[in-house]
């Protein structure tokens, strides 16, 4: 059992403190948001006290602080904890910048606390299956990995809090959206080498950041593929991930395994076509519409990190991998050339 600690009472730490509180190994122990209200109408719902950040991190009963503060805030709260000694969760992406997630991993390094990101897809069973068939070789050569999620969000979700409609904080659907979902092609088959990305806005002309990418890349061991992360068609479809390979085709959508097919046919293989169910929800149509679990298999994942000292399964030196291809995608947007990924 260990104890957490939550910066950050938004709309996506209901599903931490769901989380938490639905887990054996977990315990909450308190939550902070510079609007104290918010900190205590998230106590009242998962329990706990409210109290303020800098008595949040210097508690001596919290082990792990789970940082879900808007994107460009995490360095300065993710420092603060690790510098206390506590172990963290930090939502996606890492942070804005390379420079900031670099400095967050050696800050963490030095203070030999555990520092894992919230990309909690990469739990999702379909995933798993994909990745120990790509791991023991059932589709030979990747030739192609992509990602579609054609979502949709209404004006109002831009206007919610005063970040969502800022692209210097990652509000635009690159880094707030499809960020999961580049991820997991870079798990799966990454990493990318360049991108050639066409951003724009399409029916959210009230806010100045993108709803709409298309991006094509192209990997390092020679793969191609595609991503379409779009919130402004209504009323939004389940993101699907696809991976050809020279041997099999896989594809995911939302969380159900909707094509499995490899020159070697298995006995695993029917129960893998049963994975996931079609009622699932993963977001397509509102910001609060997926499950809890994954988060609490992330969750629980930290807590055997600390016990069993490794690394958690979702690394912050991983996902800078998956910042550095969105941050691409962006400069190919703003330039109209192709940008290389940044080591």
């Amino acid at each position: 059992m260990k104890r957490f600690g939550i910066i950050g009472c938004g709309l996506v730490s209901d599903f931490h403190g769901k989380a938490i509180q639905m887990s054996d190994k977990a315990e909450l122990v308190g939550a902070a948001d510079i609007k104290l209200e918010r900190a205590q109408s998230f106590v009242e719902k998962y329990g706990g006290k409210a109290m303020s950040i800098d008595e949040l991190i210097s508690r001596d009963d919290i082990d792990v602080i789970n940082v879900l503060t808007p994107n460009a805030y995490h360095e300065e709260y993710v420092v603060k904890a690790v510098r206390a000694g506590k172990h963290v969760l930090v939502e996606k992406p890492p942070e804005m910048t390379l420079e900031k997630t670099d400095n967050m991993i050696a800050e963490a390094e030095k203070a030999e606390v555990k520092l894992g990101v919230v990309l909690q897809c990469r739990f999702r069973k379909a995933i798993e299956a994909i990745k120990d068939a790509i791991d023991s070789g059932r589709f030979g050569r990747i030739i192609h990995a992509d990602a579609y999620m054609k979502w949709y969000r209404p004006t109002e979700y831009y206007f919610r809090d005063s970040w969502r409609s800022s692209r210097s904080q990652g509000a635009g659907v690159i880094i707030q959206h499809a960020f999961h979902y580049i991820d997991l092609l870079h798990h799966l088959a990454g990493p990318v080498d360049k991108v050639f990305a066409r951003i724009q806005n399409l029916a959210h002309p009230e806010v100045e950041l993108e709803d709409t990418v298309i991006a094509i890349l192209d990997y390092a061991n020679g793969a191609q593929g595609l991503v379409q992360g779009s919130t402004a068609l209504y009323p939004g479809t389940d993101i699907r991930i696809e991976i050809n390979g020279q041997n099999g085709t896989a594809i995911m959508m939302g969380e159900k395994i909707i094509t499995w097919k490899f020159k070697d046919e298995r006995p695993e293989d029917e129960s893998i076509r049963k994975i996931g169910v079609d009622a699932a929800m993963t977001a397509a149509t509102g910001a609060a519409d997926f499950g809890y679990y994954e988060h609490q298999w992330l969750i629980e994942d930290m807590v055997d990190a600390i016990e069993n000292d490794r690394d958690p399964r979702i690394t912050c030196v991983s996902a800078r991998d998956t910042l550095a291809t969105a941050l691409a995608m962006y400069e190919s947007g703003d330039t109209g050339k192709e940008a290389k990924v940044k080591r």
